[in-house]
This record gives structure tokens, sequence and C-alpha cells, in this order.
């Protein structure tokens, strides 16, 4: 039965339109991972001898010991944002004679095999070899990669109970900031470290190998919990249970000063706040907001000042960059619909430029305390605001045009790769980078008020220019209505 499940899931992901049209996007993930990979292998051969001389006093194997409590607090961050259980098209087979016990069984199982749990191997084994050359024994080191397999199974069906609370709230990452956060928070004000029980225990495990069943008894009672969970799930009415739940209707008179467009308005925003994808997205706009503090409390970013255009496009453009690049994606469930209405194209795009240009206003003003750091970060924030409601907001606009692939509303934001294609990657090279060049030549060549100038001039052209574009935009728009049709009512 499982090489039968092996055989669909085998034909599944070769057959589907899915790895047809993200061929690109698979090969650039591969590489990716190749580059990840040859990181750590460079990291796990030199890391004995980095770590001789940056505690010259102390055991390098202790010393890698003792960070490997924030290596787990990683990793379950990590994990929780890119890995996803593996599922299968499991609704046809609960009609055949297969016990529901094997199904999940083999859905766990395969979650075993995945590559998250293997990563860390290409950095562990390589540590190992030099622990060995360096003449720590055989049982010692083999000892220690088998603790460290086994914290990579633990966190890798930990994440999958997080995932089951999390789609269960608002705020999906609620329960992996308490788990992390609260860990973190008390191993850093020394009410309970963490870092020295989780070092002492591998250091305990190491010397003695019969306490390699403490952390296998965690791992079978994580699976046992996982299997209990899906097992419940499994059912082929399961998604037809209802929610009975207060309705929570917002108060959208305030649209209706835009005229024509604000009924489009009021669906896009009812759109933001009633699906998880949008919603979660919303809340990472405070992610967007305080970039800067992780470059502008550090001396060296702040002289940087090639840096400051790309934080100010970013910070400003957080909202424009994450909801515009899936325009109209994210009406592709009703996007056949929409389209067989009288609607005017033209204020159906207009709605969307309105809103995004409003959010990069309000992340502006939000963002003005950066003044703190120096009036002429605040006055490149300002520029780049300018540059993204003038230049952003209409290519990114223009670009949506080409989107072919549907979303799925219900699923989080953050790392959610679905609906991502060619356009998306490319598209940042005028929205990211080429601001962020011609302000850096400029400045380096000129000075810092030609390249803010410049940014500024810009972006006023385009504002200047926003019927003639708009009315372009919307004739692609026009001329690849039915390729969007055609492509949304397809499953990915």
């Amino acid at each position: 039965m499982i090489k039968h499940f092996l055989n669909l899931e085998w034909k599944q992901y070769f057959r589907s339109s899915y790895w047809q049209k993200n061929l690109a996007l698979n090969i650039l993930l591969v590489f990716f991972a190749l580059y990840m990979i040859g990181i750590f292998v460079f990291l796990g051969i030199f890391l004995f001898k980095i770590l001789s001389k940056m505690f010259p006093e102390q055991d390098p194997f202790i010393v890698a010991n003792s960070f490997i409590f924030f290596w787990i607090l990683g990793e379950i961050g990590m994990r929780f944002f890119l890995q996803k259980l593996p599922v299968m098209s499991v609704k046809p087979l609960l009609t055949l004679p297969i016990k529901r016990s094997t199904i999940v069984n083999f859905v766990l199982g395969k979650s075993a095999l995945s590559f998250f749990n293997f990563f860390p191997l290409f950095l562990t084994i390589p540590f190992g070899i030099s622990l060995l050359n360096n003449g720590y024994s055989a049982s010692v080191v083999l000892t220690w990669l088998a603790t460290m397999f086994l914290i990579s199974l633990i966190a890798n069906f930990l994440n999958f109970i997080l995932e089951a609370f999390s789609a269960e709230r608002e705020l999906s990452f609620l329960p992996l900031i308490i788990l992390v956060g609260g860990l973190y928070g008390l191993n850093y004000f020394e009410i309970i470290s963490f870092q020295d029980i989780v070092s002492s225990g591998i250091l305990a495990i190491t010397e003695n190998p019969i306490y390699l069943l403490i952390p296998f008894v965690v791992l079978v009672a994580l699976y046992t919990f996982n299997y209990s969970i899906l097992r419940k799930k499994l059912f082929l009415d399961a998604s037809l249970k209802t929610k009975v739940k207060e309705v929570n209707a917002s108060d959208l008179s305030w649209t209706k000063r835009f005229g024509d467009i604000a009924p489009f308005m009021q669906l896009d925003l009812k759109l933001i706040w009633r699906n998880k994808r949008t919603k979660s997205m919303a809340f990472l706009m405070v992610i967007g907001l305080l970039y800067g503090l992780f470059f502008y409390p550090q001396p060296m970013y702040r002289e940087m000042e090639f840096m400051w255009a790309f934080i100010g496009i970013f910070s400003t453009g957080f909202f424009l960059i994450n909801f515009g690049q899936f325009i109209p994606a994210w009406d592709s469930g009703y996007y056949k619909m929409l389209m067989s209405q009288n609607i005017k194209y033209e204020q159906y795009l207009r709605s969307k430029f309105i809103l995004m240009v409003m959010s990069v206003v309000i992340m502006f003003v939000l963002g003005i305390p950066y003044a703190f750091f120096g009036w002429k970060i605040l006055i490149a924030h300002a520029a780049a605001a300018v540059y993204n409601i003038g230049v952003n907001s209409h290519v990114i606009l223009w670009g949506g045009s080409y989107n072919r692939k549907k979303i799925e509303l219900d699923k989080k934001a953050a790392f959610n790769y679905q609906g991502t294609g060619a356009v998306q990657w490319l598209i940042g090279i005028p929205l990211m980078a080429l601001p962020m060049a011609l302000f850096g030549l400029l400045n380096w060549l000129i000075n810092f008020e030609i390249a803010i100038a410049t940014l500024v001039i810009m972006g006023v052209i385009g504002i200047l220019l926003h019927k003639k574009l708009m009315a372009f935009i919307t004739q692609k728009y026009l001329d690849s209505k039915y390729k969007m049709i055609a492509a949304f009512g397809k499953d990915s």
C-alpha cells in the first residue's frame, strides 16, 4: 500500500499544472537550496577552528552545544513559515477499503523525509568529522549526531502541532510567538536557563548514550499527538462542518467620498479583513514599518546613505508591494463572475491604486519618528514615498496584467509562495533595485540632494502622467482578460 501511495504522489506531482507552470521557480529554489547547503558545509568544516579562535580557553564542542538552544528556536521559527505538512488527495481514498491509520501514517512518515530534517546534517556531519580529527571519540561524535537528528525530527512534528493550533486563530503566528518568545524571554532574563539545560542535556547524552531514549520518547509522543489530530480530521464531511460566529461588520461609509470606485474599495477592504492570507499580510505591515530599526540603530548603516532609499521604499511601500504584486489574483476565485458584470475595468484598477497610495501615505506618517536617527533619513523616506506613489504603484499594476496564478485566500501570508511566478521575481528590479542603484550612484557621483531630487522628480512625473498611465495599464488588462479568466479557472 505504501508503494502504491508513493506511485500516486509521483504521478500527481509531475502531471500537475503546478510543475509545468513553476519550472523556472523550482529551478531557482533548487539553486537557493544548493547555495544554503554550500554555506552549511563550509561552516561545518571550519566551525571547530572558528570556535577555537573565538573562545581559546574553552572546549569548542562545549561552546557549540551552548548555542543549540538558539538553533532549536531558529529551526522551529523557520519550519513554521517554510514547512507545510505534506498532504495527499485523501478524499478519493476515503471511499476505498483503506485504513485511515495507513493514510495518516503515510502522511506523517512522508514528513519525516522532508528536506528540512536532513538540511542540518550538512552542518553537523562536517563538524562531527572535525571533532574526530581533533581527538574526540567516535562514540561521542556518533551519539551527538544522532541526538541532533532526533532534535530535527522533534522540531518537525512540533511544527505541525503549532500549525494545527494556529489554523484556528485569527493571528496565525500567535502560538509561535508564545512558544519561541516565551522560551527566549525566560532564558534571556535568566528565569530559567534553557541554554544551560539543553547544553548539559546533550553533553549528558554523549557521555551516556542510553539517554538517547529521552529525545526518542519525546519524538514518539509528538508523533502520536499528530496522529490523533490528523485522524480526527480524516472524514469525508470534515470540510462540510460550518462554524457559527458573530458577524463583525465594519463601517466603510467613509469610502463613499471616493465616488464610483467606492464599491470596489469596500470589497477590497472586506477581502483584506475577512481572509487569512490578506489579514496576515496586513498584520505583517508592522514588520515593514519597523524595518528601519534593523539598520538605523547601528552607526555603520546610518553612514550607508545608498541603503536609505531601499529601506524607505520597502518601509513605506510594504503594503503596495505585497498587495499590488498579486492584483488581480486576489479576486481569482470569482474573477470570471466579476468580469461578466457591467463594470468599468478602469474603476476596478483605480480602487486598487487608491488603496496602495493610502497605504504609502499612512506608512510614511507612522515612520516619521525615524527622524530621531537624522533628518536626512526622514527626507530619504519622503522621497521614497513619492517614488512609490508615482512610479512603483503604476509599475506593479502593469505587472499584475501578467498574473496567471490562482490564490487561495484561506492560507496565511508569511512565506507563502502560492500565486508567485516569474513576474513577481522580475518586477523586483524596477521596484527595488532600480531606485536603490540610481540613488546610490547619484549620491556617490554628485551628492545626496541630487539623488533625493531625482527620486522626487520621477515620482512627480508619474503622478502627473497618472491618467495616461492608467489608460495604458487598463488596456493591457483588457487585452489579457480572457487569458486570466482561463488561467484562474484552472486548479494549480
